[in-house]
């Protein structure tokens, strides 16, 4: 096991790139001691512990025009778009049954990013029970507007994302010293205003530190973006992330797009495996 910190940033559907990219370091045995995972990231992550080699793609594919997993009709009587039953309960214990003794045997920790909506700040939740501690996923993944809030421990919270979206910060705080960052977004990505927020801002009444980091979020993202690339030029973190543009929507329901984009993903970490042990090990 590598003593690393592997930062795994969202993207909804576009997570099946980081889908890729961790199942070629399962093939590899590639195991790092701290997982920060994001939104899908946190769910991919999770699979990724496990060694659980292509559980994350087929959780992602299987499931698309099944309307219990992730539907308007689900957000309409559940409020969650992504039915957090089938998610986090029948999917794991039944339909792609969760190792969780694999789990267990994993030596290093695993943190699910979250952002609690009261201080609008985000907290990074150790797995430590993956039967207890999924709930910490589901919040890490819960996005605003189309999820319920999460509650954990008298907290609320939704995806970690909005405060978070790659914490790198965090691994280097945590004391690693080498990072590898798993990204969804392109290379030369740059995130726009998301436009009018009233809707957040309607929605969060109780919580106005919601809207404040939406109107703000291509803001903070952009500066995140910024010390990533710092932090990769100084030769202090490997970034991982797709070299084009992907037409895999944030909600993507074409099977063979989501294919493309893990086999991309898969190949990319392929092509840079010998830069990357090269890091590790210097």
């Amino acid at each position: 096991m590598y003593q690393a910190g592997l930062v795994l940033e969202g993207g909804g559907m576009k997570g099946v790139y980081t889908a890729g990219v961790l199942d070629f370091f399962l093939d590899k045995d590639l195991m790092c001691s701290r997982v920060y995972g994001v939104s899908a990231g946190a769910c991919h992550m999770c699979s990724y512990i496990s060694r659980q080699r292509g559980r994350a793609l087929d959780i992602s594919v299987d499931y698309l025009d099944t309307k219990k997993y992730c539907s308007v009709e689900s957000l309409l009587t559940t409020g969650d778009l992504f039915n957090a039953d089938t998610c986090y309960y029948m999917i794991p214990e039944y339909l792609h049954p969760y190792d969780y003794e694999a789990f267990e045997r994993y030596e290093g920790k695993a943190y699910s990013v979250v952002t609690n909506i009261e201080t609008g700040r985000a907290e990074y939740l150790r797995l430590k029970d993956m039967k207890k501690d999924i709930v910490a996923v589901q919040a890490s993944a819960s996005l605003p507007l189309v999820s319920r809030n999460v509650h954990i421990k008298g907290k609320q919270y939704l995806d970690g994302g909005i405060a978070d979206p790659i914490p790198l910060r965090r691994s280097v705080t945590d004391g690693n010293r080498k990072h590898i960052v798993v990204l969804t977004k392109e290379e030369g990505y740059v995130r726009k205003p998301s436009g009018s927020t009233a809707l957040f801002k309607l929605r969060y009444l109780k919580y106005p530190k919601v809207h404040e980091l939406m109107a703000n979020r291509h803001v903070d993202y952009n500066e995140t973006m910024a010390y990533v690339e710092r932090m990769q030029e100084a030769g202090k973190a490997f970034v991982i992330r797709p070299k084009k543009v992907s037409d895999v929507g944030r909600i993507e329901k074409d099977k063979d797009k989501l294919l493309a984009l893990y086999e991309e993903g898969y190949r990319d970490a392929e092509s840079c495996y010998r830069e990357l042990i090269a890091y590790l090990e210097s």
